[in-house]
């Protein structure tokens, strides 16, 4: 079963090490080695929430999720993406990008790092907006119920977690307005910049989120019409249409989570530029990096870890919402990918720890039970 899922990763491992030793030496092979494992430990919220996503898929969703979707991840977030927001911030042909990047390293890292406020705002804005949504919901079961359950009776406010998510970004944009003011207006445009780039995410998250929420409500009256299609074909012996609505269903939820992984990646790619800014290198470390989220992810879902350690779900969110935090922060200030890799772990730890307290709580409530009957029985006999 591990072999299995994570087969593809540890081949890529392998190939991608190999590569780097041919390409830069032992320092190119040890600089992917750590910037594989930095995307992975930013990333392991990332395949949490992914595995409450991919539980509702079909098998055939399943494989086109680790094969299409590590295409998207692999190249698309950790290669392609790089270059084109250095073409769009420098006003510069993709052609002109690439060349930047593998031949004037420190000029394509500046410009990188100027296009910095601008992704941290669309990507911030995004998940803030998927941890907003999330603890606003009224569930049946609560992790931290004296804020889950104040917070439940708070979202019954429409559209809440918009209004929050805008005013965090006014806050964001405002302290970039009043610090140009203070210095002579050098960074209005910044300013600026986040405030449209903050709405661009929302918006984004508004329509991608919706759709696969509206379809989602779809294939589930689908199912439940199926499943009354079922026993009345049962009573007549009639057979029953087939299911046209689910691959469209599916279709908006691996949308839903490909532009998800893509604001997830938005802090690894950022802090890649920390360890090195050689773009080969830092494509083959976060390739392999999301390789392994990819295969978490179906490893969870396989396992039906989600099912058995049921706040897994709760600590992957709050993580969400740190890392939403962490990136407005970083607009202005730096804060080190240690601490954000950390502050996700330690808080799914902690849910994983509650879960299995949870766990041997309820056997033993059951298992005591079970003995309080079995006495009852005897003392009857």
């Amino acid at each position: 079963m591990l072999l299995k899922t994570f087969g593809w990763s540890f081949a890529v491992t392998a190939l991608g090490l190999v590569a780097a030793a041919f390409y830069g030496g032992w320092t190119a092979f040890g600089i992917v080695a750590i910037l594989a494992i930095l995307e992975i430990s930013l990333s392991f919220d990332n395949a949490v929430v992914n595995a409450g996503i991919l539980k509702k898929m079909s098998a055939f969703w399943q494989k086109i999720f680790l094969t299409v979707g590590v295409l998207i991840a692999v190249f698309g977030m950790r290669l392609v993406f790089p270059v084109v927001i250095v073409a769009i911030s420098a006003k510069m042909g993709p052609i002109e990008a690439v060349d930047l990047a593998l031949n004037n390293k420190d000029h394509y890292q500046e410009l990188v790092t100027d296009a910095h406020p601008a992704i941290a705002a669309f990507g911030g804005m995004f998940l803030l907006m998927i941890f907003l949504d999330f603890i606003f919901e009224d569930r049946d079961i609560q992790w931290l119920r004296w804020i889950e359950r104040p917070l439940a009776k708070l979202g019954k406010v429409d559209m809440l977690s918009v209004c929050i998510a805008l005013i965090v970004l006014l806050i964001t944009s405002f302290t970039f307005a009043t610090h140009a003011h203070q210095h002579g207006g050098a960074h209005v445009d910044k300013a600026q910049t986040v405030l449209i780039a903050g709405i661009a995410g929302l918006i984004t998250y508004m329509i991608v989120g919706g759709l696969s929420g509206y379809f989602e409500d779809k294939l589930e009256e689908e199912e439940e019409r199926e499943h009354e299609e079922e026993e009345e074909a049962a009573r007549t012996g009639k057979k029953k249409p087939a299911v046209v609505l689910a691959g469209q269903a599916a279709f908006f939820m691996f949308l839903y989570l490909e532009v998800l992984d893509a604001s997830f990646s938005f802090d690894g790619v950022i802090g890649a530029f920390a360890i090195t800014n050689d773009i080969v290198l830092m494509a083959l470390g976060l390739g392999i990096g999301a390789m392994y989220v990819r295969s978490l992810t179906v490893y969870l879902v396989r396992q039906g870890t989600l099912d058995d350690y049921v706040y897994l779900e709760h600590g992957a969110h709050y993580a969400i919402g740190a890392l939403a935090v962490i990136l407005m922060v970083t607009i202005q200030y730096e804060i080190n990918e240690v601490i954000t890799g950390l502050v996700g772990v330690v808080l799914i730890a902690w849910s994983f720890w509650s879960s299995v307290r949870r766990n041997r709580a309820l056997a033993d409530s059951e298992g005591n039970a079970g003995s309080d009957d079995k006495a009852e029985i005897s003392s009857g006999v």
